[in-house]
């Protein structure tokens, strides 16, 4: 198979930007405030789609918010986002989330992700610093009352909102968070 330039491009602007944001926490007390001003929006905006959303919170053990996750790919792809842990309400630290896969895809697109913890042994494992998501999560597109339908005994609920872009794909890959706890983000 001969690779195009495009494709070569392509694939290297995935790796790249999969590269830059290694680091888990805000570089910054600026990109600090600015993460908590959108994942506080983010959360805003899943209650107000739907109101069952609240009632997960409410049961569950934690949370994460990535108010801003980028997918992009063309044979090889990639995905790449930020966001705030939270438990009992209160931030706790920081995540990102990561996602190379590969097979049929093709395009770009933007979404956000709320990754809400049923059982407490995930959430564990969450903030052991590595968590891989499988066959343990419900993963639903945000919609009205889509939370209420979820599988809560699963351990842990993936709602996923598209904010925009288009990415046609049948893929195998998986996304794999990483979480960083206050006292060690600095």
């Amino acid at each position: 198979m001969k690779l195009s330039i495009g494709m070569l491009a392509l694939v290297a602007m995935v790796g790249a930007a999969l590269m830059v944001g290694c680091k888990t926490e805000p570089k910054t007390e600026g990109d600090a405030a600015k993460l908590s001003s959108n994942a506080d929006a983010t959360l805003a905006a899943y209650k107000a789609k739907d109101p069952s959303v609240q009632a997960l919170l409410d049961k569950s053990v934690g949370y994460a918010v990535f108010p801003d996750i980028g997918k992009g790919g063309w044979i090889v792809g990639g995905s790449y986002g930020r966001g705030q842990v939270y438990e009992g309400g209160r931030l706790i630290g920081y995540a990102d989330i990561s996602e190379v896969s590969a097979g049929f895809q093709w395009g770009a697109q933007n979404f956000s992700e709320l990754l809400i913890f049923t059982k407490q042994p995930d959430f564990d494992k969450f903030k052991g610093g590595d968590f891989a998501v499988g066959a343990n999560v419900s993963a639903v597109a945000l919609t009205a009352g889509a939370a209420g339908t979820t599988d809560a005994s699963k351990g842990a609920i993936a709602l996923v909102d598209t904010k925009g872009g288009m990415m046609a794909e049948a893929a195998l890959g998986g996304q794999r968070m990483r979480f960083k706890p206050l006292t060690e983000a600095k």
